[in-house]
């Protein structure tokens, strides 16, 4: 069994790497730098959370300088990269939408039974799209029945375009306003496309595949949590596929646990890091498994939008900012775009001594990450390192 005994510091160099943050403009710069990066990840996480830049714009300006927000909808009008599921909604490449058909057979085979007036209404809602065209949730007439019982409670014409949307009958994209726009597959599909359904062993391979790229090194429930949604194989298709050599197990000097997984390709490659600060989102590839974070960059990080007030100790949507291969700080920050003001309301610092060149990084990163929110200025309200504050205030 082939097996690859790694430091924590060599894991987090192959982490780094493989999550495009081992340097600045690991891909490139430009639009094709964009689509190499979704091309290598697999899948960048979109989420409607505005506080900050939306995750997905967020976690793409931190891998390419000078990031456009338009370039994301260029690629997906050019055909390049689509919108589905893994374990959220998020890009993915074209080239990988084959693999997204066992997902959509799933949705279909694992939802209640419909009633006769919600096949009616989805039956309604595709003729429409199929005679006028692209459409959104709101070009439909407003027919709730029931007064809003919370932020998931969609009134039935949205039930309908996101069975239709989940089912594969619809495909979306998204207006500059972020809305949704619904059209048929084949207005959207470019020529060519593969929509042969994988078998259950190619979905499988494909996910380990695609996880291990994307994350270096990772525990098998790391793996299997982006096929959540589909009942396959991933553990047992993992396990061959590590006899066959094809993946290898990595152990850690120091970690004990379940274990862990890596591609061949990782074991000997020479990864240098740059030392380069990045502001990271908190639905970055690097930041979903908490425990992740724990056991290779003694970091517990937790995205507090989701804990209730009274608990929070950082802030309602704290950024983990990474230096190198340390996390420094969690900055919780709010663009007020009327104001065009980035609001700090807490840039709170790790237990660790802070070189000038690191907080030079973060005067460099902050100060990009105010242009990138299109704000003009920041104003800092709470830190437990004011001084540091201060020389971070100079260097911007």
């Amino acid at each position: 069994m082939n097996k690859v005994v790694l430091t924590k510091g060599e894991a987090r160099k192959i982490i780094l790497h493989a999550a495009g943050l081992s340097r600045h403009a690991q891909f490139g710069r430009g639009k094709e730098a964009v689509q190499k990066l979704i091309e290598h990840l697999g899948f960048v996480q979109i989420d409607t959370n505005y506080v900050v830049e939306r995750a997905h714009h967020h976690a793409i300006a931190s891998r390419v300088p000078d990031y456009r927000l338009e370039w994301v909808d260029d690629l997906q009008a050019e055909g390049r990269i689509f919108e589905f599921w893994t374990f959220a909604t998020g890009y993915i490449p074209m080239r990988d939408f084959r693999f997204s058909l066992p997902i959509k057979q799933s949705f279909l085979s694992g939802r209640k039974p419909l009633t006769q007036a919600e096949s009616n209404l989805m039956r309604k809602v595709l003729d429409r799209i199929s005679r006028e065209g692209p459409l959104m949730a709101r070009d439909f007439e407003y027919d709730r029945v029931k007064k809003s019982s919370g932020w998931w409670d969609w009134r039935p014409s949205k039930v309908a375009l996101e069975r239709l949307h989940l089912e594969g009958r619809l495909m979306t994209t998204r207006k500059k306003s972020f809305e949704k726009v619904y059209d048929l597959p084949g207005n959207i599909l470019p020529p060519g496309v593969d929509m042969s359904t994988p078998t259950l062993q190619e979905y499988d391979r494909h996910v380990v595949r695609r996880a291990l790229k994307a994350m270096g090194i990772a525990y098998a429930k790391e793996i299997v949590f982006s096929s959540r949604f589909v009942k396959s194989n991933v553990k047992a298709e993992l396990a061959k596929m590590v006899e066959e050599g094809e993946v290898c197990r990595a152990e850690i000097t120091g970690l004990k646990g379940s274990p862990l997984y890596m591609l061949p390709a990782y074991m000997d490659r020479k990864v240098t890091l740059a030392g380069d600060t990045f502001i990271l989102s908190p639905f970055d590839i690097l930041n979903v498994f908490r425990h992740r974070m724990r056991d290779f960059f003694d970091f517990d990080y937790q995205v507090e939008c989701f804990v209730p007030k009274a608990k929070r100790k950082f802030g309602y949507f704290s950024l983990p900012i990474l230096v190198g291969d340390k996390f420094i700080a969690r900055m919780d920050a709010k663009a007020d775009r009327k104001k065009r003001t980035l609001i700090v309301h807490n840039l709170h610092f790790e237990d660790l001594s802070l070189t000038g060149r690191m907080t030079a990084g973060v005067a460099e990163a902050l100060a990009n990450f105010v242009k990138f929110n299109q704000c003009d200025k920041v104003v800092f309200e709470k830190s437990n390192q004011r001084s540091v504050v201060k020389e971070i205030q100079k260097g911007m």
